[in-house]
């Protein structure tokens, strides 16, 4: 995640090679970029069960009222 980044709420993923793709936090859907799905597995792995960590996170680096 970025400081101050744009809505919706979401996560960035960057492969080994350079691959990018922003990701939803509330759907898990790819909103922006391509990236072998190997390569991203084990971020979607992580995520599925801390969204509610992503979601705070979110809220903290956006500076969006909790």
């Amino acid at each position: 995640m970025y400081f101050g980044d744009h809505p919706p709420p979401h996560f960035h993923v960057i492969t080994g090679s350079d691959e990018e793709i922003q990701v939803e936090i509330e759907t898990l859907a790819i909103i922006k970029g391509e990236a072998n799905p190997r390569d991203t597995a084990e971020a979607f792995q992580w995520a599925e069960p801390n969204r509610e960590e992503l979601r705070a996170r979110w809220r903290e680096y956006s500076e969006e009222e909790k």
